[in-house]
């Protein structure tokens, strides 16, 4: 599968239209699963109808070739999540599967429409999860709602011996023997020698995983990572590591003692807080804005500003569309129906203009949102 981080700045932003986006919730096990393939050909059949409005059927064709053949592969739908992102465009193909369910959509429009993947890719509620032993980790990663164990990436070590390798001690034991003559038995007392020199090991163990996590998932990804592990270990881990996404309260049990699920309700007790806290500063600085003239929850009027640059933040309802396009130029919205191949959802365009002019594109919970016309922007001035 694509990375998604690591596409969403760089291709996805500079593809050539048409730009297709289609999404749908999924399922993990059978029979639920068994109706997804049928779903997705569907969608399909609506981006032909709405392709062909447009374009030629040779150039169609061609579009949604990819599409036909993962409708065709059985083992893709066999091992799906909770939700499916495509994306495609002239030579470009991403297919990307998500840990959280998403509306059924189908568009072909001058754009790519990325408000679900926006939604998933906002650290306020993923997280990642390091369980930690002295002879190996794994690695979760997950949101409120879902927790699944992920492969390391390759340089990460998963276990003491990979780390080490040669340089792993081994044991040393001092042998007493009392009360036993030539051939008779003896007692063996190990010194603290080993246990020294295992803490020593462990201590270089998690200082390599601490290196190779920050490289391969906490930088690319920027999400917290909270740590799964008894406390000599968190402990022994937090003195070596230079991860700054590291959550200062971690989960003090053995990673083998709890089931996914208790993982993931524990680590988002930790992290509530934090995702609640971060919305309600933007619903207070919207507030506060507002009573000065610097915020407002007309579309348009927030169009003309995004055209000018003068946006800070705009907080989006997840669950809100507005069919439509924005005319840059003229610096307003321009109502349509999503079939037109040209429109989009105009709360996604606007979005990614905010988010381009280096301000902030937040999609907030329709229950969390301060007001009720499903956007909420913040001027600079």
């Amino acid at each position: 599968m694509d990375s998604l981080e690591q596409d969403y700045g760089t291709a996805l932003k500079s593809a050539t239209p048409p730009c297709i986006s289609l999404y749908q919730p999924t399922h993990r096990h059978h029979p639920d699963n068994a109706q997804d393939p049928i779903r997705f050909r569907n969608l399909v059949g609506l981006l032909e109808e709405s392709l062909r409005r447009q374009y030629d059927k040779t150039d169609v064709e061609a579009l949604l070739q990819p599409f036909s053949s993962l409708a065709r592969d059985a083992e893709f739908w066999n091992h799906t999540l909770d939700g499916l992102a495509v994306l495609a465009a002239p030579s470009l193909f991403r297919v990307y599967r998500l840990q959280r369910s998403v509306p059924e959509l189908a568009i072909a429009a001058d754009t790519f429409h990325l408000k679900p993947l926006h939604r998933v890719i906002q650290s306020a509620d993923r997280f990642q999860i390091l369980a930690l032993s002295r002879d190996e980790i794994r690695l979760f990663e997950g949101n409120r709602d879902v927790l699944d164990e992920i492969e390391p990436a390759d340089g990460v070590p998963k276990t003491l011996v990979e780390a080490l390798g040669a340089e792993v001690t081994e044991p040393h034991l001092t042998v007493s023997s009392y009360g036993g003559g030539p051939g008779g038995p003896g007692m063996h007392h190990g010194h603290g020698a080993r246990k020294d020199e295992t803490s020593i090991d462990a201590e270089r163990f998690f200082r390599a995983v601490d290196r190779a996590v920050l490289e391969h998932h906490s930088r690319p990804s920027d999400l917290p990572l909270l740590l799964l592990g008894v406390a000599e270990n968190q402990s022994v881990f937090r003195r070596v590591s230079r991860n700054q996404l590291l959550v200062e309260e971690g989960i003090d049990m053995g990673p083998k003692a709890l089931s996914t699920d208790d993982v993931r309700e524990r680590a988002w007790r930790i992290l509530e807080p934090r995702y609640v806290e971060r919305l309600r500063g933007f619903v207070d600085q919207f507030n506060e804005a507002h009573g000065k003239g610097l915020a407002s929850d007309d579309l348009d009027q927030v169009v003309a500003a995004a055209c000018s640059g003068r946006v800070a933040a705009l907080l989006v309802d997840a669950d809100c569309e507005i069919a439509g396009r924005i005319d840059a130029a003229a610096g307003r919205a321009i109502r349509d129906e999503l079939a037109n191949p040209d429109v989009d959802d105009v709360l996604d365009d606007l979005g990614a203009m905010v988010a381009n002019g280096g301000g902030e594109w937040i999609i907030v919970p329709r229950e969390r949102m301060p007001t009720q016309t499903g956007l909420a922007a913040i001027y600079r001035y």
